[in-house]
């Protein structure tokens, strides 16, 4: 198999813009990805176009990145669509890596692009419902101001409380620490700074969630320019290599976790072990995420390492093992089927020691993991990438 490098990133500010299409937010990440990269339009031999919901919000399906793409000067090239619900930009960039790998494309376009927010709220909630087994549904109140997946992120909180020992205070804390990191990043949905009781007084989403414990409704995209090293010769880049891109499939069982499973095969793809990752993204689609996720991905002792990684501060910049420097998905936003490509565009800004106030220092392997969808006890599908300096 052959190396593959992440040659260019961009990603456009993530947040409500009603005045903006899906086809404005892809452009100006093609636009950026290749500015970054040193490429041109031509270089590209492939493109994998990542997106959850725009059928649900804007009726556009079935040749939703030829659309979107219309206007960019890559129509001609192979276009294939991806859908697999909150991991859709993290599968693209995966089939990306596959692509470049296996010999079969020297450059490639992973991007992810997501118009979600509307006029109307209960149309962008009710967009979520498609990433749930309809035939079995989870319990939920059926609440119409919000997704059903916060009734789902809410029963994970009780069960971290139960078997780690975490309050609401620490759920509070990951919201305070996610803010923080993202009042540094200039693409972030909410850059301003929030204390543990603003988050505790903010409204009750599902308890014990509140409202500033969970990531918000969004727009935005996010591109990854993918190449071999002869592609490389195409372009003037500042490359990351890519060590690993693992997806699995959700077994609709809670174990084994489908997280660990994936996390698992990166760390035997990417040659390297969990002690040796530096900084994580991972998908905090809500605060307990960062106190559960740690323990799946094998980088502290399960039953109570996640929780105690927050509460030394080793998960905080400066700390021993980073979490969301971007300010992840529950300030950065999540814009569904950018938040993976997103992810990577993190990874590689901070790899390359490109991100300012939130730079950890000395960086040289990170990690993001991307979940999508439910399915019965567990996510649907889950991403983990692993890439290095």
């Amino acid at each position: 198999m052959r190396e593959v490098f992440a040659a260019g990133v961009a990603n456009t500010p993530f947040g409500k813009f009603h005045d903006r299409t899906l086809r404005d937010l892809a452009e100006e990440a093609v636009a950026g990805v290749l500015a970054d990269a040193g490429a041109e339009p031509d270089a590209i031999d492939s493109i994998f176009f990542a997106n959850a919901a725009a059928g649900l919000v804007t009726g556009q399906e079935m040749i939703r990145g030829q659309v979107a793409l219309r206007r960019t000067g890559l129509l001609g090239t192979q276009i294939v669509n991806v859908e697999n619900a909150c991991a859709s930009g993290a599968t693209a960039f995966g089939l990306g890596v596959s692509a470049i790998a296996s010999g079969a494309a020297d450059v490639v376009l992973a991007i992810g692009a997501e118009r979600l927010s509307h006029e109307d709220k209960a149309v962008s909630f009710s967009a979520f419902g498609g990433a749930v087994d309809q035939e079995e549904l989870p319990p939920s109140d059926g609440a119409p101001q919000r997704s059903m997946f916060m009734d789902i992120y809410a029963r994970m909180a009780r069960e971290a409380m139960a078997r780690q020992g975490a309050t609401a205070a620490d759920l509070a804390a990951v919201a305070v620490k996610s803010h923080r990191n993202a009042a540094h990043n200039p693409v972030a949905q909410f850059r301003d700074e929030v204390t543990v009781d603003e988050v505790l007084a903010s409204r009750t989403v599902s308890d014990p969630l509140t409202l500033l414990m969970c990531s918000p409704i969004g727009d935005g995209a996010a591109a990854v320019l993918l190449a071999s090293a002869r592609g490389l010769e195409r372009m003037d880049a500042d490359p990351v290599r890519v060590l690993s891109s693992v997806l699995r499939s959700g077994t609709g069982r809670a174990e084994p976790s489908p997280i660990a499973t994936a996390a698992q095969a990166a760390y035997r793809e990417a040659g390297v072990g969990p002690d040796a990752i530096d900084l994580v993204e991972l998908h905090d689609a809500a605060a307990p995420a960062e106190l559960t996720v740690p323990e799946e991905l094998g980088l502290v002792e399960a039953g109570g390492g996640g929780v105690g990684l927050l509460r030394s501060g080793a998960s905080s910049l400066g700390g021993r093992l980073p979490l969301n420097p971007s300010g992840g998905l529950i300030s950065k936003g999540h814009p569904i089927g950018a938040t993976g490509c997103s992810q990577i565009v993190e990874l590689v800004t901070q790899l390359r020691g490109g991100a300012g106030a939130r730079q950890v220092e000395g960086a040289r392997v990170a990690l993001a993991e991307n979940g999508g969808g439910w399915l019965g006890a567990g996510l649907a599908a889950v991403s983990i990438s692993i890439l290095a300096r």
